[in-house]
């Protein structure tokens, strides 16, 4: 997570944080933020000027800590089948408590510019993410054949499945569809030793 030197402003962000992955951002209010977060309307208009910016600097920071946790284990002393597993794991871990209500709420959006965010945060990091595949495949670790820009795109793509109705059905939860995912990208379609 960012890190904030305002104890009132790191209360706001967590408690923004556990009620928008449990509840999504759109039935959540800024009340009950503050309420749960013991702070005040005043204090909490101090920090973000709406709820909309305050669950842009939630997902920022999901993100831009799932990028520092990627590169760690990326450029860890583990060999390639360790890197991948940690990844998946990351990916696991860093999906776990986010409901369908908060991921529909950012990707389905079309009014409040939340899918816009996304789509320009995803674009800030492609290069340095784009860059550490590209190491990582000079090092041997993953497919020298695959095309990362290829497989980035499809990616970003692949995330319009996670609300998918019959997928749903399948795996109950968009945590299940994204390990699945990641399980398929990480390791095709051969079998591997567990």
């Amino acid at each position: 997570m960012k890190k904030y030197k305002n104890k009132k402003q790191i209360s706001i962000i967590i408690t923004a944080k556990e009620l928008f992955y449990k509840h999504g951002f759109k039935r959540v209010s800024v009340e009950e933020i503050c309420q749960t977060a013991k702070v005040s309307k005043m204090t909490f208009y101090k920090y973000y000027p709406n709820k909309i910016e305050l669950a842009k600097a939630v997902y920022a920071n999901l993100i831009e800590g799932s990028i520092s946790k990627f590169q760690d284990i990326l450029h860890g002393n583990t060999s390639a089948e360790e890197k991948l597993q940690k990844l998946l794991m990351l990916k696991i871990e860093s999906t776990n408590d986010i409901s369908i209500e908060f991921v529909q709420d950012f990707y389905n959006d079309t009014e409040l510019g939340l899918k816009e965010f996304i789509i320009d945060l995803n674009e800030k990091y492609q290069n340095t993410i784009l860059k550490d595949f590209v190491y990582a495949q000079e090092k041997g670790w993953f497919n020298k054949d695959v095309d990362i820009s290829l497989m980035f795109s499809i990616s970003q793509k692949i995330m319009g499945l996670i609300d998918d109705p019959i997928l749903l059905q399948k795996y109950e939860s968009p945590q299940n569809i994204i390990i699945a995912i990641t399980n398929l990208f990480m390791y095709g379609l051969g079998p591997r030793n567990k």
